[in-house]
């Protein structure tokens, strides 16, 4: 955490709050709460940690793809160093005593965002999520807890802490998700073969809406990135990396277009600002794009 940033989030206003909300730097619980509290931001943004959350000390590292373990080894050297000038309540019993009972134990929670469109598709989604939920996993939206599924975006944790061990979380987490990609690329690839020309229309037909709409709300410019990653997945689109995807969902979202604006916006300014920032972004890479062939 070597040149990390403290921010006293009570200080801040509503917008910044919602803002770093948006980034996962910190949570809703966090930047609406009336106590004193803190985050502290390391400077890449990977990891940071929130003050007087539902516990203490809440640690979290972010990272890309499906790759916990990088992400446990990170936060477990974070967790050695804090644990030799702090004092966690423990229990020889139960492990790390908690605030919130499901979190007692190892303390752990394990979260992985997968896009599901086919899946969603076909409606195959319903059977995947009932299979989880069973298993002892949860599923939340893009947002966390609360928040709803949109883009078809979800985000699976571990829903309990108390009697495995972080390996064993990391472990049964991984081949969950695993096979659930494994299931949505069969199911992409079946949807090809079945109904090729369909998806290729859900695909352009994103495409030219993000291309040439003046006005765009959350919700919609989601779903339509969402069938643009799917053109990826499907070898449709080129020119257009995933990192740059994943990058725009965060970009397009309320507090960002408005930080960017320098100034608090009503939702329809926001609208028309978010159409705005899809056509130019995605140009930008069609312009790329007709250049590498050009090139070729």
């Amino acid at each position: 955490m070597n040149g990390a940033t403290v921010l006293p989030v009570e200080p801040l206003d509503s917008l910044d709050r919602k803002y770093l909300v948006e980034r996962y730097l910190i949570s809703r619980e966090l930047a609406e709460s009336g106590m004193e509290r803190y985050a502290v931001v390391g400077r890449n943004e990977m990891v940071s940690i929130m003050v007087n959350e539902e516990d203490h000390l809440r640690l979290q590292v972010l990272t890309s793809g499906l790759s916990l373990r990088e992400a446990w080894q990170r936060l477990n050297l974070l967790d050695d160093e804090l644990e030799e000038r702090i004092y966690y309540a423990f229990s020889p019993v139960y492990g790390y005593l908690t605030a919130c009972p499901t979190n007692v134990g190892t303390g752990i929670r394990c979260s992985v965002m997968v896009h599901l469109p086919a899946l969603v598709m076909t409606q195959r989604i319903k059977k995947v999520l009932s299979a989880v939920t069973q298993m002892g996993l949860t599923v939340r939206g893009l947002a966390g807890e609360g928040s709803e599924i949109a883009g078809n975006l979800f985000q699976i944790s571990n829903q309990w802490t108390l009697g495995a061990s972080e390996e064993e979380t990391i472990e049964k987490l991984e081949n969950i998700i695993q096979q659930i990609v494994d299931n949505e690329r069969k199911t992409q690839q079946d949807l090809w073969v079945e109904s090729r020309t369909s998806l290729e229309d859900k695909v352009w037909r994103a495409f030219g809406l993000l291309s040439h709409a003046r006005v765009l709300n959350s919700r919609e410019a989601l779903e339509l990135i969402s069938q643009l990653r799917m053109g990826l997945d499907l070898g449709l689109m080129k020119g257009i990396p995933y990192s740059a995807i994943n990058d725009v969902i965060i970009q397009s979202r309320p507090a960002h277009l408005q930080k960017r604006a320098g100034k608090k916006l009503i939702a329809t300014e926001r609208d028309a600002i978010r159409a705005t920032f899809l056509r130019d972004w995605i140009r930008r890479y069609t312009e790329k794009e007709i250049n590498r062939i050009h090139e070729s």
